[in-house]
């Protein structure tokens, strides 16, 4: 089960805006890169940047979720398919939960290949780490 086209994060200037930018909370397999929704970043100061912003929320309006799972986690690409669908699903339960407008990266350690981890422990790891930044709706 995939993620919705609304809820992906793709592009590559995306992705490096989380790394660059967003805060850092680290599990026993995962590692969560957050950047908040940039209506909470900064105040707009004059009516140029009032405009850009409107565009630039309504564009993020939905929280768009990225996995990066690297060949130091696994070798075989089957091994690190499997790890990606797990997640996948993991998010996709969670996905109700998430305040709008966040960009979040999901970066697999290796420990998660050679522990053999499930989709229970996934979940588990996910709420944790997306509580310590402050993710779930009502926190932000």
């Amino acid at each position: 089960m995939a993620l919705p086209k609304a809820n992906r994060l793709k592009s590559r200037k995306d992705f490096q805006a989380v790394f660059r930018e967003g805060i850092r909370r680290h599990g026993s397999y995962l590692t969560l890169r957050a950047l908040k929704p940039l209506y909470s970043i900064k105040p707009a100061l004059d009516t140029a940047t009032q405009t850009t912003q409107a565009t630039d929320s309504a564009h993020f309006a939905s929280t768009r979720i990225g996995i990066s799972i690297s060949t130091k986690v696994s070798k075989r690409a089957v091994v690190r398919n499997r790890i990606k669908r797990q997640i996948t699903a993991a998010l996709h339960n969670l996905l109700p939960k998430l305040s709008p407008g966040w960009r979040l990266v999901v970066i697999v350690k290796p420990t998660a290949a050679e522990s053999k981890c499930v989709s229970p422990q996934f979940l588990q790891e996910l709420e944790q780490l997306l509580a310590q930044a402050e993710v779930f709706d009502g926190n932000s």
